[in-house]
């Protein structure tokens, strides 16, 4: 059985898909009066706007037995602004965004209840919670002035055009992130035309010895980026241990910690965004294993080096990219992929193979590398369920899907 994702989509005539570019801002935003509206921001958001609607739908079922929705807590935060003259500082619209973020949770929280899931109720955020903030109308908060970016509270902020606008301009977030600055803005852009058909079908077995190969054999080598750059963190980390705690030292070590992090991640999503890229530009169907991720890193032996394969952002890239651009992604069931013989006139299934088996020798005369076999095998079953269990999705389901949300897995994993 398969589960497969149609990235050919029904277009509306006027659909309007989302795009997120994130740029740079300049340092002077962290010089001055600019920080001090940023530490003030965070508690404001976190007490007034965030916790304090949490606590009163909290409360109010509590004692009263009452839910309360997202106008009566943006009315909340309103008197909450008018009474405390430090939560004026914040921008009206802000101190909306983040009541929004709490219904959003209590939104997942009934939709995991009903599905028989760990619900995990929501609970309050410190003071530190927050690093970033959101201005949900431009024009009105945040606008472009010349080549500038004026945010209310803060004025004219230089920032690094590293790419040119595409579409209009719908929200800005600003994000901080291992102390640099960054305004992500979120754009309405039209749908892009699909790729012309190139005839090519893949299937591809993600795995640790390489990070991937293909059903035509071909290797990608795991570049393994986080243990790349272990020596190097393990260096800062060492000088962060060894400074006071509440210093102005550990607070740069703290940040040389963060940034390192930081260059591993950029790595990692910079080379799926490339081999994804890759890969819908040449295939028009592709198939993977719908890997259950979460559980497969409870293995302690195994669970670094799959983290740090990134086999998670990489999937998720693929369908945004195939959807785009008209291509198919099929997640399929992984169970025997690598211990059936992908001769389909044998499927044979290798009992006593294990991980260190890495080449297969059958009967039938097959000869080849154990993760070429599995992608073969996960082509095949891909191909003989792609009608059966085809789903159309519109456009209009992807427009708000977000870029750190990965796609999803509805089947057990198997055996390897």
């Amino acid at each position: 059985m398969a589960a497969m994702i149609s990235a050919k989509p029904m277009k509306p005539v006027s659909s309007m898909a989302s795009n997120g570019l994130p740029f740079r801002l300049s340092a002077m935003l962290l010089s001055g009066s600019t920080v001090m509206v940023w530490r003030r921001l965070c508690p404001v958001m976190s007490i007034g706007g965030g916790s304090g609607s949490l606590a009163e739908r909290k409360y109010a079922w509590q004692i009263e037995k009452r839910s309360v929705n997202l106008s009566e807590t943006e009315a909340l935060a309103q008197r909450y602004r008018a009474t405390f003259p430090y939560a004026m500082q914040l921008f009206s619209q802000t101190a909306q965004s983040v009541v929004k973020q709490v219904d959003l949770a209590y939104q997942a929280f009934f939709r995991r209840l009903k599905a028989g899931e760990k619900p995990g109720y929501p609970r309050f955020k410190g003071r530190n919670h927050f690093h970033s903030f959101e201005f949900k109308q431009f024009g009105v908060g945040a606008r472009l002035d010349g080549r500038r970016l004026k945010l209310y509270g803060v004025g004219r902020v230089r920032v690094r055009w590293h790419r040119p606008i595409e579409g209009k301009i719908k929200t800005v977030r600003i994000v901080h992130k291992a102390g640099r600055w960054y305004a992500c803005l979120a754009c309405e852009v039209p749908d892009r035309p699909e790729l012309p058909k190139t005839g090519s079908e893949i299937g591809i077995d993600l795995n640790l010895e390489n990070l991937l190969t293909t059903s035509e054999g071909e290797r990608v080598e795991n570049p393994r980026f986080y243990r790349e750059g272990q020596a190097k963190l393990r260096l800062v980390q060492r000088t962060l241990q060894r400074k006071r705690k509440g210093g102005k030292n550990r607070a740069k070590a703290l940040l040389a910690v963060q940034r390192q992090h930081e260059h591993v991640k950029n790595q990692r999503t910079d080379f799926a965004h490339k081999l994804s890229h890759d890969l819908v530009q040449n295939n028009d169907f592709i198939a993977l294993e719908a890997l259950r991720i979460t559980n497969m890193v409870r293995n302690r032996h195994l669970s670094k080096s799959i983290l740090d394969a990134g086999w998670g952002i990489f999937k998720q890239l693929l369908t945004n990219k195939a959807v785009e651009a008209g291509r198919q992604v099929v997640f399929v069931d992984p169970a025997y992929t690598s211990m059936c013989c992908s001769n389909p006139d044998c499927n044979a299934v290798f009992e006593d193979l294990t991980l260190a088996d890495r080449w297969l020798d059958c009967s039938c005369g097959l000869s080849l590398a154990r993760d070429h076999n599995a992608a073969i095998n996960i082509l095949r079953r891909a191909k003989e369920d792609r009608w059966d269990a085809s789903v159309s999705v519109p456009s209009s389901a992807w427009a708000n899907v977000s870029p750190l949300s990965p796609p999803t897995e509805i089947l057990p994993d198997g055996a390897r």
